[in-house]
């Protein structure tokens, strides 16, 4: 086994907590999706929900754990299953991003902190294929690894009091999209006009972790083409499935 045993303890009395070493590594993630899997398997009448994070997940029951002793027996032999047979379904995406400056608030600072050009700043946005880690802090935010060295930058000393939905932003070593209004110190930097989260459908959200996903450069013209589509329901979600 490549990472060490991880810590397992109850968390209230419905929930587990498994712990591994805290590194953030695309490697970590898969193999944690692989030990999800295994668990989500053999629970498949009982039911689970089980959440990741970095280096963690937490499994959710639906009720009362009558015998803390047995159900932490039962997960750590589940750690120890050989899951590489077992391929994940997951999808690789791709989202429009306009980076004109009516939505991208903080590029003069970015560009002037990081001594980039807006163009360059642009193109080591979209350059790298994202790995969608989690999601969390709002319903639908994305966490993303793989953000270039280059366009790190510390988060605002006092936040926004209003973000747009679909602003784009980078916080320290991160990029992601907020799926709603919100508060938020991020520094903006584009708009994406697809909804990446809507309560009103049956899958909130199309992501999970695993997944990867792609920015791409587009003007304010089809910036706002885009939007009406997607308001119109006529927008078809650039995806593609891919095993891992």
């Amino acid at each position: 086994m490549k990472y060490q045993k991880p810590s397992i303890q109850a968390f209230g009395n419905q929930a587990i907590l498994l712990s591994w070493e805290e590194i953030i590594e695309e490697d970590l993630l898969y193999y944690l999706l692989q030990v999800k899997k295994n668990i989500q398997n053999y629970y498949i009448e009982v039911k689970v929900e089980i959440t990741n994070t970095y280096n963690s997940l937490l499994v959710n029951y639906i009720s009362t754990i009558n015998n803390i002793y047995d159900e932490i027996s039962v997960v750590e032999k589940l750690i120890l299953v050989d899951s590489e047979q077992q391929k994940l379904q997951l999808h690789q995406f791709t989202l429009p991003v306009c980076y004109d400056e009516k939505f991208g608030l903080d590029l003069a600072l970015l560009r002037k902190q990081n001594n980039l050009e807006i163009s360059e700043i642009i193109q080591l946005h979209t350059q790298p294929n994202y790995t969608i880690f989690f999601t969390g802090f709002l319903p639908g935010f994305l966490y993303l690894g793989g953000l270039d060295k280059k366009l790190h930058i510390s988060r605002k000393k006092s936040p926004r009091l209003k973000v747009e939905k679909g602003a784009v932003g980078i916080g320290e070593k991160q990029t992601g999209i907020y799926p709603q209004i919100s508060a938020g110190g991020w520094q903006l930097i584009g708009n994406c006009p697809v909804s990446i989260f809507d309560v009103e459908n049956e899958k909130p959200s199309p992501f999970q972790a695993g997944d990867k996903l792609k920015f791409e450069s587009v003007s304010l013209e089809a910036y706002q083409e885009i939007k009406n589509q997607v308001e119109e329901g006529n927008y078809q979600l650039k995806k593609e499935v891919y095993e891992h």
